[in-house]
């Protein structure tokens, strides 16, 4: 039996990953919580379809539903998507690759609303011919709209892309460019 009255609070977190969903204007969110942080912020159709995707990206992990104790993740990760302008406030568990920090670090830059190229990426964290790799990176992301890689296009402005689908990354960025023209 699970105790959830530590609910919200790092330490309520069981060895391992815990794990809550809720529904949103962008289909289904799910947030996985580590004791360090929020490790992943999923976004897709269905509970049990994100629940498999958590398992595939934590096969070793030990996973636990704790909807009451995500409460405040959970809720947080729901009004990024509703205004994803808005930023997340949860301490984040980020992990990567070197240079998938770096690219991740840059996406945290760039401000609501905004959006830019793939090749541009590249240039800011000094490798300006690593577009596929800048990509790659982008599309292991697991920290949906955290990490804002829904402000990247093609150099040509067009849509790419996007690992919970472009309709997804469509409405992010038409959200966040109505909110900041305001």
């Amino acid at each position: 039996m699970t105790d959830d009255r530590l609910s919200g609070h790092p330490a309520a977190a069981p060895a391992g990953i815990a794990f809550a969903a809720s529904p949103s204007s962008l289909g289904k969110v799910l947030v996985a919580r580590r004791s360090d942080g929020v490790c992943a912020i999923l976004l897709g159709e269905s509970d049990e379809r994100l629940v498999r995707e958590l398992g595939a990206i934590f096969p070793d992990a030990p996973r636990e539903k704790r909807q009451e104790a995500l409460r405040p993740e959970l809720a947080a990760a729901v009004a990024l998507a509703e205004k994803p302008w808005t930023g997340f406030q949860p301490p984040l568990a980020i992990g990567g690759t070197p240079f998938q920090m770096r690219v991740w670090a840059a996406l945290r830059d760039i401000p609501a609303g905004a959006t830019i190229s793939y090749a541009e990426i590249a240039r800011r964290i000094g490798a300006p011919s690593a577009l596929r790799a800048v990509a790659g990176a982008c599309a292991a992301n697991i920290l949906a709209i955290a990490i804002p890689c829904h402000r990247v296009l093609r150099s040509d402005g067009t849509l790419s892309g996007y690992r919970w689908g472009l309709e997804r990354k469509r409405m992010l960025i038409d959200r966040e460019k109505r909110a900041t023209a305001t």
